[in-house]
């Protein structure tokens, strides 16, 4: 298990792991300048699209579960997980970022959540393993080798939900996309002229990993098809 408190080495990455050292610096610094904003952002537009809330609910939690949140950022999945596992489950957040996980520490400690633990580190080499669900939404379009990354959550937890960004609507939503990636470039490490192409490809990564790592996948678009909800379950 991760210390809590610690921050993941940026000098010495592991073996394996998809993020370079220059690639976790990158998410720290961007995502750390903007904690503040995303964190307003995310709290206000948390029900837009309904995609959040059917993202719990493709998780099929039982009270006593234990899931598990990839790239939680500042904690705006927290409440509807919690709800979901009740007092006997078991939530845990992990994110790289200092800052935007000090706003969801600080989100936990104000409401007295007990059984939400957060861990500071990198999810692309998960500090937990034998957990009953798994989720991740908007993080692995940050991902140069996603396949990579979802496969090992795959290896984790029973279910795993993925929500990406998918240019795959209507030729106004793809626009708005376009100007959302190009805007956030930096941030998703992304090619200026080929930014829609990218962020497909690793969709389209992030599904085949849990169609090869899952007994049974199914999908959802949202949001004029620019958001692909993708969940992969493993058979009991």
């Amino acid at each position: 298990m991760t210390d809590p408190d610690s921050d993941p080495d940026p000098d010495r990455p592991t073996e394996g792991v998809a993020f370079t050292v220059e690639q976790a610096r990158r998410i720290q610094r961007e995502y750390g300048t903007w904690a503040p904003l995303y964190d307003w952002f995310a709290r206000a537009t948390a029900s837009v699209g309904g995609v959040r809330a059917a993202c719990v609910e493709a998780l099929d939690l039982d009270p006593g579960d234990t899931v598990v949140d990839f790239g939680c950022g500042p904690g705006v999945n927290l409440p509807a997980l919690r709800e979901a596992v009740g007092p006997a489950g078991r939530v845990v957040g992990v994110d790289i970022t200092g800052p935007m996980l000090a706003r969801a520490r600080r989100r936990v400690r104000n409401r007295g959540w007990e059984n939400v633990d957060l861990l500071r580190a990198d999810a692309t080499d998960p500090p937990i393993e034998g957990v009953d669900a798994a989720l991740s939404t908007f993080v692995t379009s940050l991902f140069s080798d996603p396949y990579a990354v979802v496969s090992r959550w795959c290896e984790i937890a029973d279910r795993v939900v993925v929500t990406n960004f998918a240019p795959r609507g209507s030729t106004p939503a793809n626009a708005a996309l376009r100007a959302f990636a190009r805007l956030n470039a930096r941030l998703f490490d992304v090619d200026d002229e080929g930014v829609l192409r990218q962020l497909d490809e690793r969709t389209a990564a992030s599904r085949r990993a849990l169609d090869e790592g899952m007994d049974a996948v199914a999908s959802e678009t949202y949001v004029f098809g620019t958001i692909e909800l993708n969940v992969g379950r493993r058979s009991a």
